[in-house]
């Protein structure tokens, strides 16, 4: 790997944006912009715990007999109220976050990724984020 990178494994999830705006509203978006908190309760309910003008760069996963099921992650998009409730508890999802892209309002995405990184490191712990949240691994170690 070029002196500068880094790398992250790639999960098997649908990548996300999850946002909570000053106001206490939430937002869990794809890549392409679509809502998945109807779909994603769960993960709805966790995005809350970030602070307030905060967005993540994230994939949504599921696991299932310790392996990532992404059939189960499909089967839980088209779901809804009820359902989707009932989903999240036979099938929680989680959040894999590899990047911080504003926190506390201040727009992080013209830093370095070392920085956004360490300031994601630095959020975890200031917040006490735990499952459903988990933090990417990252090396930036030579590929021999």
């Amino acid at each position: 790997m070029p002196a500068g990178w880094a790398a992250q494994p790639k999960w098997d999830g649908y990548r996300a944006l999850a946002s909570r705006w000053a106001d206490g509203r939430v937002a869990v978006r794809s890549r392409h912009g679509s809502d998945l908190g109807e779909a994603f309760p769960d993960i709805e309910e966790a995005v809350h715990r970030l602070p307030d003008d905060t967005a993540v760069d994230c994939e949504l996963i599921v696991w299932e007999a310790g392996r990532l099921a992404f059939e189960r992650l499909q089967q839980r998009m088209h779901r809804r109220g009820a359902a989707a409730a009932r989903a999240a508890v036979e099938f929680p999802a989680h959040l894999v976050a590899f990047d911080l892209l504003c926190v506390h309002g201040s727009d992080l995405t013209g830093h370095p990724f070392s920085e956004r990184y360490a300031a994601l490191e630095a959020l975890f712990l200031e917040e006490g984020l735990s499952a459903p949240w988990s933090l990417c691994p990252t090396t930036t170690a030579p590929v021999l």
